[in-house]
């Protein structure tokens, strides 16, 4: 703590992302990265920005970006909010969107951790919906009901992190109807690993935003490039709310390595067939360990042994350099979030798992 500091600082919560040690031969199977690289059109875009013009200042509007994923997503430009990675807008979000009146936000218990941190620095209360039983989030527990006090909005992620699970397009639908006044932002980072998106919802219901990201689907985690789906009016609001922080978001090289990713759609969709077949694969190589894998339609899949600790097999794999992500939190404690990785990694994680179960005690 720093007496130069604002009066905020000190009461965040911040969020904390995996540990990325340097270690030689480290399998790294804890932050969601895409175990395929990004499409080599995107790669010689990047390459051919890197010229003279970088003196230059970027499109502050990202004009020919917001176009590419129009016309992705069959929307118009006017829809589309473009932010230095999904957190990035996800912050403008918060601050466009969930500041109205004092009111609490509703969200998962068990979900994203950076809607919390957000909630923190932006003077938001979060109002904690309990997944169910099985870890699923129930659509019911967030249609309004009669003498419920109201909220500024509702958040979650689809398919949700760190379990997996998604959302059907009609429970998603039903949510939106039952709350046409407040914002219901579906964070959908992961849903193009076998989810529906909320984006064919945008005609019909105007209060919906899908936030996407480049760092999963599309490999270009450290490009920074993430964007939000949303009514005009919507992202008019977010536009005024960047435009008072920060003119200019992505830089050149991170726009045209951005086009030309969007233009390769038959390398995106290889790509992500490759991660599903791959994650299916590792589902069903864990469950002959005995592991129990909660259904996933996303690049991980969140597990627990039934004779293992989850903490004790994180220390284990971390001995033999390989990283998952285990969270000390209620109700998930027994987890481990693991990222799918190319066969001959999760070949590499199921023979240490293996190992590692049958010559220790439970």
């Amino acid at each position: 703590m720093s007496r130069f500091w604002s009066d905020h600082v000190s009461a965040l919560s911040p969020y904390v992302p995996g540990e990325q040690p340097r270690v030689a031969d480290l399998l790294k199977l804890n932050t969601n990265e895409h175990p395929w690289g990004p499409s080599p059109k995107a790669l010689a875009a990047i390459k051919d920005a890197a010229n003279n013009r970088l003196r230059l200042y970027p499109d502050p509007q990202a004009i020919a970006l917001r176009e590419a994923l129009a016309q992705h997503h069959g929307v118009l430009p006017q829809n589309i909010f473009v932010g230095n990675g999904s957190d990035e807008v996800l912050a403008h979000v918060f601050n466009a969107l969930f500041k109205r009146q004092g009111l609490p936000l509703r969200m998962p218990d068990i979900t994203y951790s950076f809607y919390r941190s957000y909630c923190k620095l932006f003077g938001i209360t979060p109002a904690l919906v309990p997944l169910t039983e099985d870890l699923s989030i129930n659509p019911d527990h967030y249609l309004p009901e009669a003498g419920s006090p109201p909220v500024a909005g509702i958040i979650f992620a689809n398919p949700n992190a760190p379990t997996g699970r998604a959302l059907s397009l009609q429970d998603i639908a039903r949510i939106a109807k039952a709350n046409p006044d407040i914002p219901v932002v579906v964070d959908e980072a992961y849903v193009d690993f076998g989810a529906e998106s909320s984006i064919s919802l945008l005609k019909q219901y105007d209060n919906i935003v899908a936030i996407h990201t480049f760092s999963k689907s599309r490999a270009l985690a450290g490009l920074r490039v993430g964007y939000a789906v949303a009514s005009p009016a919507i992202v008019e609001g977010l536009m005024r709310v960047k435009d008072s922080f920060n003119s200019y978001p992505l830089d050149s090289l991170a726009l045209a390595g951005a086009v030309a990713s969007v233009h390769d759609n038959d390398y995106f969709r290889d790509a992500c067939n490759a991660v599903i077949e791959a994650r299916e694969s590792l589902t069903r190589n864990l469950t002959e360990l005995g592991f129990n894998v909660l259904p996933s339609s996303a690049n991980f899949v969140f597990v627990t042994h039934p004779n293992h600790d989850a903490g004790n097999l994180f220390t284990a794999l971390r001995q033999q350099h390989i990283l998952v992500r285990h969270f000390s939190l209620d109700r998930i404690q027994q987890y481990l979030r693991i990222s799918v990785g190319t066969p001959a990694d999760n070949d590499r994680l199921c023979k240490v798992l293996k190992t590692i179960i049958t010559t220790s005690l439970p």
